[in-house]
């Protein structure tokens, strides 16, 4: 057998929020790569190391979870008044696709300072010391990111004191805001219409939900309607087959009820969205950190699973979905969180807490969420090239 040469590509391997990803300028990647299809799905699963059966990822940049296994395409922005054109493929770890169906709001905090490093944003646009405002088109779901990003001499800071829980060290604080989050379709942000549903799963039962397409599509559900307290930690979940296996049906109909798929085979080839969630009223409890986070300090707690697993902290798209919601009266996670208006949550997930605020209006009988914001940390961990076997893609 001949040997094949590994081609070199340019990469940058950065932690944005609680996620990990590979970082690729458009036009570095390989000519029949820089155009959707099975060429650039074939490179970005074996940068990442899938399919791998066993579940390691060992053979590729991948970190075996959700939220490390993922990957970033970044161009000078072809939309008006943006900067930068943000592509975010979900790759799966035991199968060979990669989902393009939705954002990852913890790596949005990643794109502005690569950008600006990768020389994709306009010079003047960045203050020798001060914040950049960052106009990100994410292209995935063709909606507006703004990004505030620290700059000291010239360049993105990254260090810092803003502690992210879920992320074991401080760093910069990159504010994000997520421009009218919800799909543009009318009704779409609430698909059935409906604040709340009945959603029947067959073999498993009838539950509340609220869907809603904001950030991401989530499908959220009362804790207590399926056996849970809303305290539980990764382990709690992810070490019972039959739960994961449960959680994976209700999301298939969501999605269903959603109008996302049409048959719950389809649901396989589209693990990244939806995300399905669940909510509780406030309660203590101690955080995978063994930090203690006292009822009082949340309005509610919330457990989210990303790819068939609970999350060890939570999504920054999920956390947009919460933030909407909860400033929605009705909804199941506005009345989570006490009920009645608001215009921001504290929420408790695995890691910690995190905070929420979200601009809504009710313009007829219609809901509208004008911005979601939050704040998120990140770091470049390596820069230089990755390499993948010439023939692979």
């Amino acid at each position: 057998m001949a040997a094949v040469p590994q081609v070199r590509i340019p990469a940058t391997y950065i932690r944005g929020g609680t996620s990990k990803g590979v970082f690729f300028r458009l036009e570095d990647l390989p000519e029949r790569a820089q155009v959707p299809g099975p060429a650039r799905d074939s490179l970005l699963l074996r940068v990442i190391g899938s399919p791998d059966p066993y579940g390691k990822q060992t053979d590729g940049m991948g970190g075996a979870t959700s939220s490390t296994s993922k990957t970033v395409i970044l161009s000078r922005s072809a939309q008006p008044d943006h900067d930068v054109d943000y592509l975010f493929g979900q790759v799966s770890i035991d199968a060979a696709f990669v989902d393009w169906s939705g954002n990852c709001g913890n790596l949005s905090a990643s794109v502005g300072p690569f950008a600006i490093l990768s020389g994709l944003v306009d010079p003047s646009k960045i203050p020798e010391n001060g914040t950049a405002v960052i106009r990100i088109w994410q292209a995935n779901i063709k909606k507006t990111i703004v990004a505030h990003v620290p700059i000291t001499d010239g360049v993105p800071q990254e260090t810092g004191d803003f502690e992210l829980d879920g992320v074991t060290f401080p760093a910069a604080e990159v504010q994000l805001a997520f421009m009218d989050p919800a799909e543009e379709d009318e009704g779409a942000m609430f698909p059935t219409g409906n604040v709340v549903d009945e959603l029947e799963v067959p073999e498993v039962g009838t539950f509340k939900v609220t869907l809603i397409n904001a950030g991401i599509p989530t499908i959220f559900l009362n804790a207590e309607d399926i056996g849970y307290k809303g305290t539980e930690l990764q382990d709690d979940i992810n070490s019972d087959p039959e739960a994961l296996a449960r959680f994976e049906t209700i999301r298939a109909h969501g999605a269903i009820k959603m109008g996302l798929i049409k048959d719950v085979s389809e649901a396989v080839t589209r693990q990244h969205t939806p995300k399905v969630a669940y909510v509780a009223p406030p309660a203590s409890y101690q955080a995978s950190s063994g930090k203690q986070i006292d009822a009082a300090d949340i309005d509610l707690l919330v457990r989210a699973l990303s790819m068939g697993k609970l999350h060890h902290a939570m999504m920054g798209t999920a956390a947009v979905s919460i933030g909407t919601a909860a400033v929605i009266p009705g909804t199941l996670v506005n009345l989570a969180a006490g009920g009645g208006d608001r215009d921001a949550v504290v929420f408790g997930h695995p890691s910690g807490t995190l905070r929420v605020g979200a601009q809504a209006e009710l313009d007829g009988n219609e809901w509208t969420v004008k911005q979601v914001t939050m704040s998120r940390s990140q770091r470049i961990l390596m820069e230089g090239f990755v390499r993948v076997p010439g023939d692979s893609f």
